[in-house]
């Protein structure tokens, strides 16, 4: 693909976050929504034509044989994943994948694996590690604003009445508070503290065996950890807090999608830098794809893969812990 050619795109699974996130290709140069697929024809064409697309697709099999799209976003629930992303990169198409990546550690194994051997670009959709207001952080961090990072301490909560039909609470869709919260807490720890050397999970369980609420300590051998709490029973502040030899730095709410954050240097007086996102905020990892596709790249260095893998290992080993097996859905694209 040439630098000046538009990357077109489409989207599998035309739901709430995918209206959020395509209204923010506004934002982003030399990228273009083609169309939207589903396994419902008309709520394909409904998307479609709410959001000015021209294509609608009945199928994912549809999509995934336009040979006038370059990248699929994948917005299904968390078990769809696996199989649609592995059949897009052997199509050739390059895949964004909506957090949590898929529902089970082989799987997202299987779609690394297959994204590396097809030489095809694939990244998970974690917009947090791309909000300006993060990227301060982290050049803070790598500057040495507050030393070695030592601590993270992280809560993300949301009050959520239980309802055995809401996909939150199915198993079948990936449901738990874990792999729709606490991807955020786990993805944000590993990103600064990097792959802790034990997990150790408390919770407790819905009626249909989901996790309701879950909290997280990571351990690092040599005494760094982290502390994270997640819960769909009750609303939490969505803070989060790097502690460091030489100060912290405060992520106001909410952590996983900020506006503004407050450095504080030991021995001096906080500091604000605010960062706000452009859009809605989503603009920023849709860039990087973008960018990343036109340029040959088959990764991002801001979210690759094996981070991706690592924060997988952790939620699921954590979701273990609790009693709670999560599983692929293998018939997605019957």
């Amino acid at each position: 693909m040439s630098a000046d050619q538009d990357v077109r795109w489409a989207i599998v699974g035309p739901g709430r976050i995918a209206a959020k996130v395509v209204e923010d290709f506004v934002h982003v140069a030399g990228a273009r929504v083609v169309g939207a697929a589903s396994r419902s024809a008309d709520r394909a064409r409904a998307f479609a034509d709410e959001h000015g697309l021209e294509r609608a697709y009945g199928s994912y099999a549809e999509v995934m044989a336009d040979d006038d799209i370059d990248v699929l976003y994948i917005a299904t629930p968390h078990p769809q994943h696996r199989s649609i992303a592995v059949a897009a990169l052997r199509a050739g198409k390059a895949v964004l994948v909506e957090k949590t990546f898929t529902a089970t550690v082989a799987g997202a194994e299987e779609v690394i694996d297959t994204a590396r051997e097809q030489g095809v670009f694939a990244m998970e959709a974690m917009w947090t590690r791309f909000q300006p207001a993060i990227v301060a952080a982290r050049e803070l961090i790598a500057n040495g604003a507050i030393g070695e990072v030592r601590q993270l301490q992280a809560d993300l909560g949301v009050d959520r009445p239980y309802d055995p039909n809401d996909r939150l609470f199915d198993p079948a869709q990936g449901g738990g508070a874990m792999l729709d919260l606490g991807v955020y807490l786990v993805s944000l720890a590993q990103h600064f503290l990097g792959n802790p050397d034990r997990v150790t999970a408390t919770g407790s369980l819905t009626q249909t065996g989901v996790d309701a609420e879950a909290g997280l300590l990571l351990s690092y051998a040599d005494g760094r950890a982290a502390t994270l709490l997640g819960s769909l029973k009750h609303h939490s502040p969505g803070s989060a807090r790097l502690v460091g030899t030489g100060g912290w730095i405060d992520i106001q709410p909410r952590f996983h999608h900020p506006r503004t954050i407050t450095l504080t240097r030991t021995g001096a007086g906080p500091e604000t830098i605010t960062r706000p996102p452009l859009g809605g905020g989503y603009s920023h990892e849709l860039i990087e794809v973008t960018e990343c596709v036109r340029a040959g790249r088959t990764e991002s260095a801001v979210m690759p893969l094996a981070d991706t893998l690592a924060v997988q290992r952790i939620l699921n080993e954590a979701c273990e812990q609790l009693g709670v097996v999560h599983r692929e859905d293998d018939a997605v694209l019957v």
